[in-house]
């Protein structure tokens, strides 16, 4: 006998009684969630959620904060006697990815007989004649200011009006004592990639 008048018999299934107690509520729960992902993945559309209740996305586990034990304490599951599923090939590209994913500009963004101020890059891209793209630093040479304009054939900086050629860079008027540096780029497809 206990202090409190119980036996040690009665304690341990009052404890049982309690634990399955809490597993049984888990386990509806847990079988409530489960029917409501069910619904939501055959496609079929739900208005609300039933009062008082959850949403799937929200719900906990039964086990709560504490998964149950993995590894060794599990059973792995059997092999199955079906093939695995092999993946589909992937599409045939017209360009390889790394360069698609480098490309910073695209063949369209650039006007014929005009080009594109890319700020962030501190370059220029010009399209002298039809399919001939040139890239230029868009850093001015007389006093280091960024380009702001593309107009009339040529790379306008805002600072004191000097002019550059869109074709090769070369001053074209204004104080600027030498031409924009050139740099490389490649033409892949529709993507254009600095080199």
């Amino acid at each position: 006998m206990n202090v409190d008048g119980t036996s040690e018999q009665e304690q341990v299934t009052s404890a049982l009684t309690r634990r399955g107690l809490v597993f049984a509520v888990g386990g509806a729960g847990l079988a409530a969630a489960l029917t409501a992902c069910t619904g939501y993945s055959s496609g079929a559309a739900t208005s609300a959620e039933p009062p008082g209740s959850v949403p799937a996305d929200q719900a906990k586990p039964a086990w709560g904060d504490n998964p149950p034990p993995t590894g060794d304490a599990q059973a792995e599951a059997p092999p199955s006697d079906e093939p695995e599923e092999q993946p589909a090939d992937p599409p045939a590209e017209e360009e390889p990815p790394a360069q698609a994913a480098n490309a910073f500009a695209k063949t369209a963004d650039i006007p014929e007989g005009g080009g594109k101020i890319f700020e962030a890059e501190k370059v220029v891209i010009t399209q002298p004649t039809p399919g001939n793209f040139k890239c230029f630093t868009a850093v001015c040479t007389h006093a280091g200011c960024t380009v702001a304009s593309i107009s009339g054939g040529t790379i306008n900086c805002p600072c004191h009006g000097s002019k550059f050629k869109i074709s090769d860079g070369s001053v074209a008027g204004g104080p600027a004592p030498s031409p924009l540096e050139e740099k490389q780029i490649t033409v892949s497809g529709d993507n254009i990639v600095l080199a």
